[in-house]
């Protein structure tokens, strides 16, 4: 029963349904679709906003971003005027894997979003993009794993890089810049596969980061479709392994880019919003942008000079297309003539001097009538304490918005539009992703009802015959083909009191992907 056999998980970025079912019907993913009817799989729901940060650490740790403190890629305090990049620290939580550790189950964590810096547990971490950065172009080179040195193993022995090179940036890049995430993923396979067999490790987990990033700039185009055949070529390898329970899952889903919601140029036109007027707004106004200009670096093989030979203050004085981003936002912003500040794909803060519930009551009543030729922009507009829960509620935004599958929010500031056809992106998240199970302790009744990306967690912790903390608000899924019992116990509380580092790189690798343009 569970608990006699080994767990190997497999985190495929931004996976759903919507776009694998054609290419399993077509008998282009065969392992795949093996594995679907050998097995228990669902769509999962994700927590929102439905992005990579906050989403993978929902899936271990089991809780909402309310229990952790993180609610996208930044945190927002308009109280103190200041935005921030998050990485791990940030994250205020135990997960799975600290509790199969607590139970003498050894564990891997192969290209983790969420886990730059890296922390210790008994076995091994390798931190994964899009936070683990040295630099807006170049990948990382060391300090990434745990234990330290092994870093310096992974390169070389698997050539192996935090960060394809040269980094997508554009729908039109098909060549060298797709072959070399190509080249990640085979790699992030690779490792996971030889420390799990090498190290004899209970539980492996590992995630394709950079296979969403193709989902955004292609869609279900060749170089995606390239990605998914390799995806299921592993799948059909790890599927042999003996006595191994095999899980694949994803943080979120995603769907055909239909049009681009500049959310803070709304709020500007409908008087929730003041601005200053910034540099940006000058060299705009001449034609200068930074994706122009990152272009004809590119084109010229010149980005590593550039990045070297011009100041970064000056970099970030370059606009980008879509307006500021990240805590230049508040630069834009006269704070004291505003009411409300948005991250992109959901969060709204409101400003503490200006926060009333009629206010509140206001703008998520004209939010929900906001709408395009195809209708409401937002399949719901929520409360920030009616979708998250936990100790860490006060941080949280007071409006989240849950964007129709193809709206992408964009959080620009300054750049004038309100509405756009797709820009960078041809695909944004939704909230709906994939779950599959397969393997010893798994029963074979193919689809079941939709789950909660919180339920993962406490699952694979009773399939490990591990107890389940009192504070992970998800489910055991009734999915064995035994029914298992199990305790639950007291939460862990892990001490990290690291000095946080500036951000600025972080928000450029997430600038460049287009998380944050």
């Amino acid at each position: 029963m569970a608990g006699m056999t080994r767990t190997f998980v497999v985190g495929l970025d931004g996976a759903g349904w919507r776009l694998l079912e054609p290419w399993i019907e077509a008998g282009e993913l065969p392992n795949l679709a093996e594995l679907r009817s050998g097995g228990v799989w669902a769509e999962s729901r994700s927590c929102l906003p439905p992005v990579t940060f906050p989403n993978w650490k929902c899936y271990s740790s089991g809780k909402d971003p309310g229990g952790f403190g993180v609610f996208w890629f930044e945190n927002v305090d308009l109280a103190n005027e200041r935005i921030e990049t998050t990485d791990s620290r940030d994250f205020h939580t135990a997960e799975l894997w600290d509790y199969l550790n607590d139970a003498g189950h050894s564990t891997g964590v192969v290209n983790m979003p969420t886990m730059y810096p890296p922390r210790e547990l008994d076995g091994v971490v390798v931190s994964g993009g899009p936070s683990t950065v040295e630099g807006e172009y170049r990948s990382i080179s060391s300090g990434y794993t745990y234990p330290e040195g092994l870093d310096q193993r992974l390169t070389e022995e698997f050539d192996y890089r935090v960060h394809p090179e040269p980094l997508l940036s554009s729908n039109e890049e098909r060549g060298a810049e797709v072959d070399a995430i190509l080249s990640v993923l085979e790699s992030r396979f690779e490792v996971a596969l030889r420390l799990f067999e090498e190290q004899e490790l209970d539980f492996m987990h590992v995630t394709l980061f950079y296979l969403n990033v193709l989902h955004h700039f292609f869609w279900d185009d060749e170089p995606t479709l390239r990605a998914w055949k390799l995806v299921d070529e592993w799948l059909g390898r790890l599927d042999d392994l003996d006595d191994t329970n095999l899980v694949v899952l994803s943080d979120h889903g995603s769907a055909p880019t239909t049009t681009e919601f500049y959310i803070n140029e709304w709020l500007a036109e409908n008087d929730y919003q003041s601005r200053e007027r910034t540099i940006e707004d000058v060299l705009r106004t001449v034609g200068l942008d930074r994706e122009n200009v990152l272009r004809v670096a590119k084109r010229a093989g010149a980005v590593d000079v550039l990045k070297r030979a011009v100041p970064e203050r000056l970099q970030q004085l370059v606009p980008q297309r879509a307006g500021v981003k990240r805590g230049r936002k508040l630069e834009a912003i006269d704070l004291d003539r505003t009411s409300a500040v948005a991250s992109s794909q959901g969060p709204i803060y409101l400003n503490p001097e200006f926060e009333t519930d009629a206010l509140r009551d206001e703008l998520i009543e004209t939010l929900r009538s906001v709408s395009d030729e195809e209708g409401p922009l937002f399949t719901a507009v929520h409360r920030g304490e009616d979708v998250y829960s936990g100790p860490y509620l006060d941080l949280a935004p007071e409006i989240v918005v849950d964007q129709r599958p193809g709206v992408h929010v964009n959080d620009g500031v300054g750049g004038g539009s309100i509405h756009t056809d797709p820009d960078r992106w041809a695909a944004e998240n939704t909230p709906h992703g994939i779950f599959m199970a397969n393997g010893p302790d798994f029963d074979t009744r193919g689809e079941i009802d939709r789950i909660s990306i919180l339920d993962i967690a406490p699952t694979l912790l009773v399939t490990n015959g591990t107890a389940v903390p009192e504070d992970m608000r998800g489910d055991v899924l009734p999915i064995f083909t035994e029914d298992p019992s199990w305790d639950s116990r007291e939460p862990i509380q892990l001490d990290r009191n690291d000095t946080k580092q500036h951000s600025e790189q972080v928000s450029d690798r997430l600038k460049q992907l287009g998380y944050m343009e």
